[in-house]
């Protein structure tokens, strides 16, 4: 058995105070019935609570999408750097999200996080081919010849061999990439392995979503309609 206001907590509904406001205000049930006492016993196994009709579970599935700013790193934890789980709200921390793939430290845009392990694997695998977009600032102009490397599948100096990729270009020092992996640091070491050094990179796309509208360094989750389109995508 287990205090309703702790359960509801541990699910990430919110903080210990939202949780009582939300208890107030009617909109919890257990098996149907309206609670405002937080201090009620309850067993999650053989009960249901629901926020606003929707059951509740002591881990509930989370996919998110963080508009990443630079000067953050792509971990876990660090030891030196600060990193993106910083940006994150406490609610979603709890839910034990981790970011899928990584952005480099000065590098912005769409990241996203889920606490769902077969999804995030299924998204960064090279052999789902999710499509990502960025938008780059860099030193040069695209050709018509680094256009057909790209789509032909650059070779890094290193040795590296990339997947066919897009490179659209906007104009004078800058293009629109798109790749469908996500090796390290990949689209800057393609830019730069065509002599077009990289100042500025943002990922404006992932599959079918987008930034939208998005501020940087704010965080939303998905609704099911997009978690579901994404899945579409690296089923």
């Amino acid at each position: 058995m287990e205090r309703l206001d702790k359960f509801l907590v541990s699910c990430g509904v919110g903080s210990r105070s939202q949780v009582k406001d939300l208890l107030k205000s009617g909109r919890v049930t257990v098996d149907g019935v309206p609670e405002r006492d937080g201090a009620r016993k309850i067993d999650p196994q053989t009960q249901t609570a629901a926020l606003d009709g929707q059951p509740l579970g002591g881990r509930r599935r989370v996919v998110a999408m963080l508009n990443k700013p630079a000067g953050f790193v792509t971990a876990t934890e660090d030891r030196s750097e600060r990193t993106v789980m910083e940006l994150l709200p406490e609610t979603l921390l709890r839910q034990e999200v981790k970011p899928v793939g990584r952005l480099d430290k000065q590098t912005e845009g769409l990241l996203l996080f889920t606490n769902d392990g077969d999804l995030l694997h299924r998204l960064i695998s090279p052999k789902k081919e999710v499509p990502k977009r960025y938008y780059a600032r860099h030193e040069g102009q695209a050709s018509a010849e680094d256009v057909a490397a790209f789509a032909a599948g650059l070779v890094l100096r290193d040795g590296t061999v990339c997947l066919p990729a897009v490179l659209e270009p906007l104009g004078p020092g800058e293009s629109f990439v798109i790749v469908r992996e996500g090796k390290y640091h990949q689209v800057r070491r393609m830019m730069a392995a065509r002599g077009m050094t990289v100042t500025y990179l943002e990922r404006q796309g992932e599959g079918l979503l987008t930034l939208g509208g998005l501020p940087r360094g704010q965080v939303r989750e998905l609704t099911e309609a997009e978690i579901a389109a994404l899945e579409a995508e690296c089923s």
